[in-house]
Formats: C-alpha cells, structure tokens, sequence
C-alpha cells in the first residue's frame, strides 16, 4: 500500500540558529534511509518541517512493503569449495549449512571470476523491507547524523538528545506505524502553540499533518513558509511606517526559529537615545532583543522598531509595552558606554594595548600598533607625492586604529570595534581621514564587502592586513586544509582586492620586504616572502576565477608571478584579445616547444645572438624580426598597453613557423648549437613578456 508517511518528533524549545539545519538533515537522512531500503523512490520530493518545538517530516508515496529483490551472494571460490573429484568440502557443506542452503541448489550456483580466482555466487531473493519494521531504526540512524554539538539527558532517563523529547509520531496514512525511540513509544498524537493551543491533537492521518496543526494547533509547521510569513509581515509594517528593515545577517532565520505563530508588532523607545550612535542601539536591538530597527528614506535610525512575537493578540499593548521595558535598559547601557569612553581620547588608552596580547610570539597589541604605524607611514610614502600629508596621517590611523578596543562600548559589543573607533576620533577632534581610515581599516571584512576609499585608509588597511599575515608566517601558523584561526586568507584576498580593485601601483613582494622590516631580530623564525608570495598567488587565481576569467588565461598571467597586482587585469584582457588572433593558438605551442628545449638544455651552452653566427636565412630573419619587434615590445610593456604588445608579438608568427620548419637547433657544432639556443631565449623573454603564452597551448 501506498501512503504519505508522517514522522514527528515533539521536544523542549530546540536552539534557534540550528534549526532549520536540523530539520533539513533530520528529513534528508530519514528520506534517505527509506530509499536505501527502496520503500520509496530515491528521486520522490518530501516536505520537512521544524519548529521551536518540532522536527517533522511528510513523505508521499511511501510503500507498507518494499518489493523483493534478487541478489547474488558470494559463497567461496571454487578451488575451496570442490575437491578434486568435484564433490562438496566439509567447508562448502558448513558454510551451506550456516546460510540455511541447501546442497541440492549447489548447481544453481553461478560461476564468476572475483579477482583472481572463479567464485560461486549464490542467486537468492531478498524479501522486501516492511516499513513497520525498519522506520524507527531509520529514524533513529537519523538523529545520530545530527550536527548536534552537545547532547542532554533529562529526567532519571539516559537517553540523550538536543533537548528533551516529550513525543512521538509515525504515522502511515491513517495508520500509526509501531516503534520505540528515546523512550517514547510512537502514536498519533501531537501538541499545538503552548499558548494559543489547548492540550494534546490528534492527527487523523498524515496527509493532514500542516492543516491540523495549522487550524487546531495554532502552528505553522513549515520552516519556509513561517519565514516568509514574518518576510512579508515584516515589509507591510515598515511600509505603513514610511521606513526601511535593517537588516542583520541570520536575524530572519533567528527569529523564524524562534516562534510557531508569528506576529509582527510596532515597538517604540524614547528618541533621546538617538544621540548614541546608531550603530550601537541597531546591534543591541539585533543581538539581544531580536528586534528588527527601522530607518528613514535617508538610513537614519528611527526610534521605532519591529517585534517578530509569538502570540497574537486582539491589543498588543501589553506585548508592545513589554518588550519597550525590556529594550530601554539595554539602550541605556548603551548610552552610558558611549558617554564614558568619551571621557577618555583614543591616544590616552595607547598605554593599555601593552596589555593586550596579539599572540604570545608576536608581542602585545601596542607592539603591533608600533609596527603598523611606521608600515602604514611606509606604504603611504610609497603612494603620495614628496611633500604630501598623507603618510603623516596615515601613520596617525594606524596609531590609533586598535585603540577602541580597550573601550567599554567595544569590549560589550566587539563587532563595534574600527566603527566606534571612527565615532571616538571624530570626538577626539583627529583628522576626519584619519577617523575614517580607523573605520575602514578592517576592510573588507568579508566577500563583497566595500574596500577602504583614500590613499591614508588603503595604506591603515594593507598594513593591517600586511602585518598579520607576515607575522603569522614567520612563526609558522600558516593556514591548512579548513584550518585558518589567525584569518589570513581573508587577510590576503583583502590585499589583493586592496590592490587590484583600487587600483594601487604597489608591488607586493616589497610590501612583504616592509612588512618583514617591522619585527624585531629573532621574531620571524620561518621563511615568509615566497611562501606568503605563493600562498597569496593562490588566493589571487580563486579570486580570478570567482571573477569569470579563464583557466588557461589565469595561469598564462599568474606563471610570471606578478607582484604589481594591479596590472593583473590588464594583463587577463590582454591575453584574453590575443586568444582570438588567427596566430594565438600557433605561437603558444612554438613557445611550449621553445621552453622545452630551453629547460633540457644546459644554461651554460647557450651564448648571445650573434649575426655572424647564422648559417641559414630562417634564422636570420627571425632574428631580424625580434630586433625590430623587441623596443616595441619594450615600450608597450612599460606603457602597461599589454594588448598591443601581444598584437605586435602575433606578427612574428612566419618567422617562428619558418625556423622551426628549416633550422636544426640542436646543432653538432657548439657554437652554432649555442647561437640558436640564444635566439630562442631571448625570443622567449619577449613571447612572456605579458604572460606565459605556452599555457595557453592545447
């Protein structure tokens, strides 16, 4: 028979940001389980649900009885199982005899080569699983593949789970399918909104399952469709108000996973708490009330906010007026963080940071603070014009970029920390670039996010960035497989994008060389520049790819191991253009062949080019050509015009054809030999002046 199956399991308020993942892997596996054992189609759609207090399936279509299925079961070879006049062995009959075989079926029996050596197999047909007997093991397998971090017991008993389980259901159609698990026995009997609903509901039969708990139970059961109940909810109420939702990441899936019956009502606060920072009051609203802040047309923080509730109410006011009591303390506190590290300039609490552990072999934070000071000096010198304010001011923020962190708003709140910094320094009176680079130091914190605007903040933000990832190389915590507690590849992708997306003229591998130079003697115990030089190679191809470019493109332009990294697009579309010219695919191949032969032979055999030298007219004229083409070359490289430099490249295709098809490189005589060997270098230094064009070959 047929049927939608239903398995339910009623518990204590599960934790909210693992919701929905457990009930995703709570259905996946129990869906799975029962495909495994062909019970239903491994392709047949199903439904989870999850709730505060429940973590559901429905599944159409699922058989009361898989049907039978033929399987081959490997006995023993067939040396072992015969003697020599082809009769049973003892080992034959006693293995027979265990699987309940007769010996009659022996020529039944097929033959099959298993490895090395002929096998019998014995055909028998395996009866179909009956869904009453497996679903509580499958069931149970599935609450073992969890991603449940802790368990708990509760009462006198020793099961365990997330949380305590109180409920039980399996049902099949109309039917309840049997079954034992965490002490419950199985049933069709559910529990509704602890509030809104009253007592225990009876489910008729599995199909009805949202329905029911829906108009009886005052629930709605589906993940999915609560969080867009509250989406929708949430858009009509800012709407009515003439705002816009601020939004914080996982919030909507947070507070989904905290209600049944979602309700979305209008708070207020005393709009003399709008004098703090906004960024302050949004992340106390957020974070620990669960609130959803609302902001003008011009995203200014409006004392009103909204609150996703659990009950529905004829007049909220109770509900509203509630959580208004709740959030004022909280504002308060907030404020009166503000108001106190105000007391204090951000330069004052320098002295602090000594205090402040970066990690044990790297110093304190006021250490680092010193290192980024002058790198950050450095980087800017690099950037502006001799006379300039701009490294002046760019040590300054670098100076009192970390010294929010000793604050009392920060230390509440550390997702405040560059945000509050730039609120103190404003305060401080500090240079309003200096204030903003403190912010936008940390930049980009994330894919995606907004780089650091200026050449006094880029410099805070890559010798941030810069430090941390040679310091940690020098001691040898460099990142591996998932491994990455020190941030640094998201440190050296908000390098490159630094770099490239600004753009900067900033070589790399002297930004490593300054950021070496800040450490005291004996404090870099590993080698950094080419392991930090590969490693950030390695981000800059993902970061590419992400990007859209091609494969072969990529490793043509990274195989020179760039260091001006903003010269690495250019370079892409460079190549990119050279790809579609008729003499692309030609000339790549020659420089492979010329770079093989370059790589065999001995560095020692091979000379300068020498006119006098050439006994044939191919090389000649391919020597004559390079010539030419060389300062042409030169001069569209140095201009960063690489798309022509590969279009003047591609002319020199006839030649390339013409030596290779009428001149022996590999010549007997040793001068001869070492003169061609020559004009294939330096045809090789102008072939890669842009890219390496052999990766580009088939």
């Amino acid at each position: 028979m047929n049927a939608t199956l239903l398995v339910e399991l009623l518990t204590e308020e599960l934790p909210p940001k693992a919701l929905s993942r457990l009930g995703e892997v709570f259905a996946a596996q129990i869906h799975a389980g029962l495909a495994d054992r062909n019970l239903v189609a491994a392709g047949e759609g199903y439904q989870w649900f999850a709730t505060p207090r429940r973590l559901a399936i429905q599944v159409p279509e699922v058989l009361a009885v898989a049907p039978d299925a033929t399987a081959f079961e490997k006995i023993m070879p067939v040396a072992v199982a015969l003697d020599a006049a082809g009769q049973p062995t003892p080992a034959l009959l006693k293995k027979l005899a265990a699987k309940n075989i007769p010996v009659s079926e022996l020529p039944k029996f097929e033959k099959r080569m298993d490895g090395k050596s002929e096998t019998f197999f014995y055909q028998a047909t395996v009866s179909g699983a009956r869904l009453g007997e497996v679903l509580a093991g499958i069931v149970a397998d599935a609450l073992k593949k969890l991603p449940i971090p802790k368990l708990m017991r509760w009462g006198d008993s020793e099961h365990q789970f997330v949380r305590p389980v109180h409920g039980l259901v399996m049902l099949h159609g109309e039917s309840v399918i049997p079954g034992e698990l965490l002490g419950l026995v199985s049933g069709r009997t559910t529990r509704g909104h602890r509030f809104l609903s009253a007592g225990e509901i009876v489910l008729g039969t599995a199909d009805a399952y949202a329905e029911t708990l829906r108009e009886e139970g005052k629930v709605v059961a589906s993940f999915a469709e609560r969080r867009e109940s509250i989406a929708q909810q949430l858009a009509a109420k800012a709407a009515e108000l003439g705002a816009t939702i601020n939004r914080a990441e996982g919030l909507l899936d947070e507070v989904t996973a905290l209600v049944e019956w979602p309700v979305v009502y209008v708070g207020e606060f005393e709009s003399e708490y709008l004098e703090v920072p906004q960024e302050c009051l949004i992340l106390t609203m957020q974070q620990n009330q669960k609130y959803f802040p609302l902001l003008d047309t011009q995203g200014k923080l409006l004392n009103k906010f909204l609150i996703v509730s659990n009950m529905a109410v004829a007049d909220p006011k109770h509900i509203v007026g509630g959580n208004a009591r709740v959030v004022r303390p909280r504002l308060s506190d907030a404020r009166f963080f503000y108001n106190q590290d105000r007391k204090a300039t951000l330069a004052s609490r320098l002295d602090k940071l000594g205090n402040v552990v970066y990690h044990n072999k790297l110093g304190s934070v006021l250490a680092r603070v010193e290192r980024l000071e002058a790198l950050a000096q450095k980087i800017a010198q690099r950037l502006s014009p001799h006379g300039s304010t701009v490294p002046a001011l760019a040590a300054r923020a670098a100076r009192l970029a970390k010294a929010d962190l000793v604050t009392d708003m920060v230390g509440e709140f550390p997702e405040l920390q560059g945000i509050m910094g730039r609120y103190y320094a404003l305060h401080d009176h500090e240079d309003a670039q200096v204030a903003d680079a403190v912010q936008s130091h940390y930049q980009p914190r994330f894919a995606g996010d907004a780089l650091p605007q200026g050449n006094v903040a880029c410099a805070a933000a890559l010798a941030d960035k810069l430090d941390a990832l040679v310091g940690f190389f020098g001691i040898g915590q460099i990142p591996t497989g998932d491994k990455d507690p020190f941030g640094l590849r998201r440190a050296a992708l908000g390098v490159l994008r630094i770099l490239m997306e600004s753009p900067l003229p900033l070589d790399l591998a002297e930004l490593i060389d300054d950021a070496c130079a800040g450490f005291a003697a004996g404090v870099l115990t590993h080698p950094v520049a080419d392991p930090l030089l590969d490693f950030m190679h390695d981000r800059l191809r993902g970061l590419l790819r992400d990007a859209g470019h091609a494969q072969d493109a990529i490793e043509a332009v990274l195989a020179q191991r760039p260091t001006l990294i903003d010269r690495v697009p250019a370079r892409l579309d460079a190549v990119r253009a050279f790809q579609r010219l008729p003499e692309a695919e030609a000339l790549a191949a020659a420089n492979k062949r010329i770079g093989n032969i370059l790589r065999k032979a001995d560095p020692a055999t091979i000379g300068e080019p020498d006119l006098a030298l050439f006994e044939e007219a191919a090389e000649k004229a391919l020597f004559e050509r390079l010539v030419l083409l060389t300062p042409q070359v030169q001069s569209f490289v140095a201009n960063e015009d690489y798309a022509d430099a590969l279009k003047v490249l591609a002319s020199i295709r006839a030649e390339v054809d013409r030596f290779f098809d009428e001149v022996m490189v590999m010549a007997e005589e040793p001068l001869i030999r070492a003169n061609r060997l020559g004009l294939l270098r330096a045809l090789s230094v102008q072939l890669n002046a842009v890219a390496d064009l052999s990766r580009l070959a088939a």
